[in-house]
């Protein structure tokens, strides 16, 4: 299954998991291979996650990576 139609499949579900602020696809740096893209506030260890809320390492054999971005605010497009 290609990366899109994973992240299709499970964002929903992605966006409910604590600190999640957003869902995306792209290419891992290092293999080159596309993966789903999972925007984290901050990262934390997944020892202190409650298990319900651990982002999957893959998903639709598809390789999941977490990014943390921070706070994310919405604007009304002003600078």
């Amino acid at each position: 299954m290609d990366a899109h139609r994973a992240r299709s499949l499970h964002e929903d579900r992605l966006m409910r998991l604590a600190n999640v602020t957003g869902v995306g696809t792209g290419r891992d740096l290092h293999s080159g291979e596309d993966v789903i893209v999972v925007f984290v506030t901050h990262r934390v260890p997944r020892d202190r996650l409650h298990d319900e809320d651990v982002v999957p390492d893959v998903l639709e054999g598809v390789p999941v990576r977490v990014l943390a971005i921070g706070e994310v605010e919405a604007r009304d497009g002003e600078p």
